[in-house]
């Protein structure tokens, strides 16, 4: 019934925001007179802010066409190097550049989709070869595909790093791990090193990531602990509805995750919306679009299957799994003591209110067989759980410390 609810009500929205879309582009145009006096100026920007907020999304592009290296334009093309049932993954292609090391970044599973990471990177295209795990919205997955649960997660990352290659001179891949699957890639990592696997990667960068939630925790993680499992399942869990290709499957709906997430900064998500409706009053066109661009993406979201979100919830929030060393995958133990020669770089935000401080730091606490000279730990000052991946603050102090480390370890 929730799910039903919910396309119910973005229907009626999707209508009611046409038709603010329309009647805002009527009120300022300069052909009509009424758009010069009568708060037509004031009643057309209002119109437009809700008729932004109340659109419907599907999957935003990347829109990366073209990359600077060296003072020169280069041409970028997506490629699919391996398509899987939930998730594929994506090489952007520098056109006539060979070489340079190469970036698997993973995106989180987490209600948004890879674009999010947009930022991300067209920030490292001049510097890597960049790969990215491109999550596929679960209400789109038919019911004969099968489930998708973490273990599943992690068995696609050592898949996806054994189809970049082979970890030889200076061909070995490097892994950057955005927020939620920091504890995956850890695990993948485990596993490989375990293995001896020839594909596992020379570094792995983690962002954010709640390795062991018990240090400072945030209100997500009071959320995700302060109930049981069964309350999960019977509260945030809904079932798709027949009009998609995943009819009959059990999602955590991108919607909920999206409410989630609106709910803890309401305060900033008000103001910023009465700064739009302020710059399109005052014709400040690219204040108003920058904003724009801002929700467009943090709007579209996607469903992830439940049995992932309730094996999350359970591993990583409320068991503290990875840190206790009781992680298990495919019923193996996950030590992080098997990895020796991979290099861990743990990066953390001054403000993050997602993922607190300490948390990402533990993972190089827990690599107790790694040397000191392979870990490295990096607080961004000033930033937030967004700027640590985005924004000018991504760009100009993190970033480079990502290049400097992979080009140390590569």
């Amino acid at each position: 019934m929730l799910y039903n609810a919910y396309e119910m009500q973005k229907s009626m929205l999707a209508g009611a925001s046409a038709m603010a879309d329309f009647s805002a582009g009527l009120l300022s145009n300069p052909a009509n007179p009424f758009a010069y006096f009568g708060g037509g100026a004031v009643l057309g920007s209002a119109l437009e802010v809700f008729a932004h907020a109340a659109a419907p999304r599907g999957k935003p592009a990347f829109g990366l066409d073209s990359t600077t290296i060296d003072g020169a334009e280069v041409a970028i093309v997506e490629d699919v190097v391996l398509r899987k049932a939930f998730g594929q993954l994506k090489r952007f292609r520098r056109v006539d550049i060979e070489g340079g090391p190469k970036l698997l970044i993973v995106a989180p599973m987490s209600g948004h989709y890879a674009t999010l990471l947009r930022g991300t990177v067209e920030r490292m295209l001049p510097v890597a070869d960049v790969y990215i795990t491109d999550w596929r919205d679960a209400k789109l997955v038919p019911l004969s595909e099968g489930k998708f649960d973490l273990d599943d997660y992690v068995d696609y990352l050592i898949e996806f790093l054994e189809a970049i290659g082979a970890n030889e001179g200076q061909g070995g891949t490097h892994m950057l791990a955005v927020c939620q699957p920091s504890v995956p890639c850890y695990a993948a990592a485990c596993v490989m090193s375990a293995d001896n696997n020839p594909c596992r990667p020379k570094t792995l960068t983690m962002m954010g990531g709640p390795v062991d939630t018990r240090e400072a925790p945030t209100a997500v993680n009071t959320l995700a602990t302060e109930r049981p499992h069964s309350w999960f399942s019977q509260n945030v869990i809904a079932t798709i509805p027949g009009n998609y290709p995943g009819a009959g499957r059990r999602v955590y709906p991108g919607f909920l995750q999206l409410a989630g997430f609106m709910s803890m900064n309401l305060g900033n998500h008000m103001m910023s919306h009465y700064e739009l409706f302020k710059h399109l009053v005052e014709g400040e066109d690219l204040q108003a679009d920058s904003t724009k661009a801002f929700y467009e993406e943090y709007r579209s979201v996607c469903d992830m299957t439940a049995e992932f979100y309730l094996q999350t919830i359970d591993v990583v929030f409320q068991d503290h799994a990875l840190p206790k060393g009781t992680m298990t995958h495919r019923g193996r133990v996950v030590d992080p003591a098997a990895i020796t020669d991979i290099a861990i770089l743990a990066i953390e935000g001054e403000k993050d209110d997602i993922s607190g401080l300490g948390q990402t730091k533990a993972a190089l606490t827990i690599a107790t067989s790694l040397p000191d000279a392979k870990k490295r730990y990096y607080m961004a000052e000033g930033a937030g759980h967004y700027g640590i991946f985005n924004g000018s603050k991504w760009r100009n102090k993190v970033a480079p410390v990502v290049e400097e480390w992979m080009k140390a370890h590569g």
